[in-house]
Order: C-alpha cells, then sequence, then structure tokens
C-alpha cells in the first residue's frame, strides 16, 4: 500500500482543524502518516527543546533515541540546516545514529512552527533501502507547512 497524499492532508486537515497544540498535532500526524504507508517503519517528531538540542517527541514504531545534538545524524543534519534529508542507504551517511539497526533509508524533514521558528523534524525511516523520493518529501512538507505554520 503506498500514501495517497491528497487523501492523508485531507484526512489529516480534518482532524487537526482548531488546533493549536505542537505535540497534539505531531502525535496526530505521527499516527496518520505512520499508518498511511507499509514503507514508514518508523514515523514520529523530535522536538525542539534547548539550543541545538531534539528531544524525542510523539512517533508510532519501536523505541527512537531520545536525544540528538543538531551536530549528529540525519535529524540533527535537518535542523541544522533547515533542509530535507533525503538518505538512500543511512550506512552511507557520515555520522548516522543508529537509533535501530534494521533502519535502511530515511527521511527527514524540518518543522517550523510561526515566523519559521524551528520547532523539530519530522523523521520517517524505513528497513527497505531507497524507500523515499521527493514524491515522498514535497507532500509532507506541504501537510507539515499547513498544520504547523500558523501555530
Amino acid at each position: 500500500m503506498r500514501v495517497d497524499y491528497v487523501e492523508l492532508a485531507a484526512r489529516i486537515a480534518s482532524l487537526t482543524e482548531g488546533e493549536d497544540d505542537e505535540v497534539a498535532l505531531m502525535a496526530t500526524l505521527a499516527c496518520e502518516i505512520h499508518h498511511s504507508d507499509e514503507r514508514f517503519d518508523w514515523t514520529g517528531f523530535y522536538r525542539v527543546t534547548a539550543p541545538d538540542l531534539l528531544k524525542i517527541g510523539p512517533y508510532q514504531g519501536g523505541h527512537g533515541c531520545l536525544v540528538i545534538p543538531f551536530s549528529r545524524g540525519v535529524c540533527g543534519a535537518a535542523a541544522r540546516t533547515g533542509e530535507v534529508q533525503l538518505v538512500p542507504d543511512v550506512e552511507a551517511f557520515p555520522g548516522h545514529i543508529a537509533c535501530a539497526a534494521s533502519t535502511r533509508s530515511e527521511l527527514v524533514i524540518p518543522v517550523f512552527g510561526a515566523d519559521r521558528r524551528l520547532i523539530g523534524v519530522l523523521d520517517i525511516d524505513s528497513d527497505t533501502p531507497n524507500a523515499f523520493s521527493q514524491h515522498d518529501a514535497e507532500p509532507l512538507q506541504d501537510i507539515l507547512h499547513r498544520v504547523f505554520g500558523g501555530v
């Protein structure tokens, strides 16, 4: 089953309408995104909780890393640069943090709130190599912008 991003966006818009609590929004998105596609083995958010520091937020899947500095891993790179990280082979990513040994590819998208303030990153892991593409990144960025852009 591959995700239908138009349908996912509509479902998320309906579920999150009127909500402005960032953690509640993250929990809802993590659940909806995770269950929308069989490629998504771990789906969740790491929140900015201190300067240059991410801590685990709402997620679906096995255990994740509790703390990730901006200086390490794929999530740290997304937070540090403010750019999407599309990693077809995590073994080839310098400084990759192996929170789960089964992860083979990763998509990490920075999440911005009001005034382009970085509030965290959306991290999606797959046990399949090269599982993600721009066809995943772009609609997910759009969903994140619609949900958190006005928070």
